[in-house]
């Protein structure tokens, strides 16, 4: 596979170049993990009868690779950055497809342990590629086009999955196999059609911890609690608790890709302008009052309609993440860009192993009280994010820190 160095990527057709492949995959990925989280509340519901405590089971088990993204580092000593993620985004849709295939708690668990093994990868890759190919300068702005374009992907599936559910009496299994199967084709050709991207700033092959990253560190095992609690508990509350069929929870979800179309480019530029403090501290704000109104829904019966508002709200803010990629790219030195995103990774999901399980069986006794946590973690997260510096630079990683010349490392 021929190699090109980033500096030389201009002279490429426009198609072959590293944004276009940051966006291909940026299209590829959400088809497949998409339509898998949109059918998944139903699918364990009607065909496997899953309980809360299933569900929270379920989603321990999809965390735990991410857990262990750290093993990203290992294998980039045996295959490159780029061929990795691709390779990844092919396992990813390859297990999303035969979803269907293993109609029990003990096959979900295990085609679910495939998929979560690509995507997490895939995900670990491609922060790090798109905080390498995209200059600090463009990167808000950017990351926000990327989000829209996952958004845009995944609006055409879901599109078909409401209009035509009930029409053409579609399974889960047509509809996993269709867009799993897509995914696959869409990595295969970025494989074979595009050449290996060479930065300027060799990566190091090796975990990297550095004290003066404290603060990315935490609100990255922060933001990994806070969204297992959203990700697993918000859609299952539209099913268990208002009835919604799978057409209803995809329109819900259609809403949501509507809105981030729309606003995910404005929350790129808004980042850029007020800076990722701004940004931060608005959405850990928001997102604590959104979780104690989830609570309310179940202590004082508020209805069906706050409840959908509330999660296209919840969905938008979260949006607002990307401020914390910037963040980091402000204060790394360019060598620990891919070590460290594999790191963060593992960090993120630190608490995503345990937590969906427990809080599933709290969930049993008390479904306010799980959005009630969630709503105290986004406030501390919020304490934290007023420690970010308004220009975030090695050595002014913080506003405890003295504004000096980064270390030598």
């Amino acid at each position: 596979m021929k190699t090109v160095h980033l500096e030389d990527a201009g002279a490429l057709p426009p198609w072959r170049r590293p944004i276009a492949l940051l966006f291909l995959t940026a299209l590829a990925m959400p088809i497949a993990f998409s339509t898998w989280s949109a059918l998944l509340n139903n699918f364990v519901i009607e065909v496997a009868d899953f309980d809360g405590a299933d569900i929270g089971l379920l989603h321990s088990v999809r965390e735990i690779p991410g857990f262990f993204a750290v093993g990203v580092i290992a294998l980039l000593l045996l295959i490159r950055e780029q061929v990795l993620g691709l390779v990844s985004l092919a396992l990813l849709g390859a297990a999303t497809a035969v979803t269907a295939w293993f109609p029990s708690l003990y096959g979900i668990l295990t085609i679910t342990m495939l998929s979560s093994i690509g995507f997490h990868y895939y995900e670990t890759v491609n922060q790090s590629l798109q905080l390498q190919w995209i200059e600090k300068n463009r990167a808000p702005q950017m990351l926000g086009w990327l989000a829209a374009a996952g958004s845009a992907a995944t609006l055409v599936i879901y599109v078909l999955i409401v209009l035509l559910w009930d029409r053409l009496g579609l399974s889960y299994n047509a509809v996993y196999l269709a867009t799993g199967g897509l995914t696959v084709a869409i990595a295969l050709f970025c494989l074979l059609a595009y050449p290996q991207f060479e930065t300027p700033n060799p990566q190091r092959r090796r975990i990297v911890l550095r004290k003066r990253y404290w603060l990315y560190y935490a609100l990255q095992f922060l933001a990994g609690a806070r969204r297992q609690i959203f990700v697993v508990f918000a859609g299952f509350m539209m099913v268990e608790r208002f009835g919604f069929e799978v057409h209803e929870v995809t329109a819900l979800f259609l809403i949501n890709l509507v809105a981030n179309m729309i606003f995910a480019p404005l929350m790129g530029r808004a980042v850029y302008r007020f800076g990722e403090r701004n940004a931060l501290i608005f959405e850990y704000a928001g997102l604590a009052l959104v979780f104690f109104a989830y609570g309310g829904i179940y202590m004082f019966g508020w209805g069906v309609v706050l409840a959908s508002a509330l999660y296209v709200v919840d969905h938008l803010l979260f949006a607002l993440a990307l401020a914390l990629k910037t963040y980091f790219q402000k204060i790394a030195d360019p060598k620990d860009i891919a070590p460290t995103a594999a790191v963060a990774f593992t960090i993120n999901h630190i608490a995503a192993v345990f937590l969906p399980v427990l809080l599933g069986l709290l969930w049993l006794v008390s479904p306010a009280a799980v959005f009630g946590l969630a709503a105290a973690i986004a406030l501390c997260s919020l304490g934290l994010a007023l420690l970010i510096p308004r220009h975030p630079a090695p050595g002014n990683e913080t506003r405890l820190a003295a504004i000096t010349p980064a270390p030598a490392e």
